[in-house]
Order: C-alpha cells, then structure tokens, then sequence
C-alpha cells in the first residue's frame, strides 16, 4: 500500500461493507482473448457510492478509447463484433500510458473519498477484464495499480445465484433492468449496466437481511494482500 493510498479518516459506510476495499465496475473491449498479445481497445470504470442507508449506487463513469499497443494483435473478428473502426476520425484513442494513468487517478481519488486501502474489480466474467488490465500495467511499467491484483467481484458468478442467469442481457432482464442489445459491446454501456447489476444484487442482499453482519475479529492470516 502507497501512502497515498492509506486510509485518511474514519471508514465509510462502503468502506466497512467491503472490508476496506473499494469496488469499482469495469469493462472494456480488447481485439482478441489473449491478454499479453492482443490489443485492449476501450476501457471504462464506473465509481459507486453508498446512501446513509447502506444502499449502493453509481455516481461517475469514466471511459477511454485506446490505440492499440505497438505489435498488439486485433482479430477482425473481434472488431466486427464489438464495432469498432479503428480508422475513424471520431474515435478520439488514447495511448494505454497515458489513460490508464489517468483512469487510475479518478479511482485513487475515490479510494481516498472512502478512507479505502484499494480498489476491488467488479466486472462481468471478471477475470477476463483483469487478466488485460493487469497485463497493460505490466506493459505500460505502471507502479501504481489501484485494483487488487487477483481479487474481484464477478456478477456472471453472482447474477447466476442470484437470477439463474450467467449473460449479462439476460441477468439484466430478469433483474428489471432494461438492456439494449444493440448498445452492447460499448465497454461504457456494458460497465454501466454491470453497475446497475452489481447494486441491485447487493442492495437485494442487504433488504434481504444479509448485511450489516455481527462485526467478526480479524487475524493476520486472513488477509489476501
């Protein structure tokens, strides 16, 4: 943990009900499934908040179009369905060194808003969303990753015991959120409704009962930093 990162001041509501951590919706659009090789092509974060009544919510959403990285492989496949034209004037790309940087300090800050160690992905099948931001910090030399290294919230995992649906159009729907199949695929609008998803399930969880818990005691062993 940075300095920068230590927590300020007292624990906020979202704070203590994520064990110190900071979840923050991601999803992006990459020219392929391999992270080391191919080309990550958008990238957006949706920061959230917490109500004095421990319900969540999304506040901001931050979202880069990206060039692809010198060598970076892009299917045509992948860019065919995702939509994008890598040749449009109107696409307005950043290089990875520069906007990653900048998308980590809007999540620094909210981690420090929080009194947060560090931020935790929330994402759709988020290991995938992980494995490429982990490999463009690597590649980009970047020192200060805000996100956990391996830990994440994944909604396929969690939309699946909650909804009994694992795609995210599917999950949104049994959940009343409405979808647009012809919007999906923009790496903002995929991270805003995996927001929407992720609150909904856990604010669910909380009228359920499920939160706040009895506080429990905890020992060195039982953290996963």
């Amino acid at each position: 943990m940075t300095p920068a990162e230590e927590p300020t001041g007292p624990k906020s509501l979202l704070a203590q009900r994520f064990r110190g951590f900071l979840p923050v919706v991601l999803d992006l659009e990459s020219g392929g499934f391999n992270a080391r090789t191919d080309a990550l092509l958008e990238v957006s974060a949706v920061i959230l908040d917490m109500d004095e009544d421990g319900r969540l919510f999304p506040v901001e959403t931050h979202s880069f179009h990206l060039e692809p990285f010198e060598g970076a492989n892009v299917e045509q496949s992948a860019l065919d369905f995702i939509g994008i034209d890598l040749e449009s004037p109107d696409r307005d790309a950043w290089p990875e060194e520069i906007a990653l940087p900048e998308l980590f300090r809007k999540i620094r800050s909210a981690i420090k808003k929080h009194s947060c160690t560090r931020a935790v992905m929330v994402a759709h099948n988020a290991h995938f969303d992980l494995g490429f931001i982990n490999a463009a910090v690597e590649r980009c030399g970047i020192k200060r990753n805000p996100f956990h290294p391996f830990s994440c919230f994944d909604t396929a995992t969690l939309a699946g015991l909650a909804y009994g649906q694992t795609v995210l159009a599917r999950a949104c729907q049994v959940a009343g959120i409405a979808f647009d199949n012809s919007s999906a695929h923009s790496a903002e609008y995929d991270a805003e409704k995996t927001a929407e998803l992720f609150c909904g399930i856990v604010n669910k969880w909380r009228e359920m009962g499920g939160w706040p818990l009895p506080a429990v005691e905890e020992s060195p062993a039982d953290s996963d930093e």
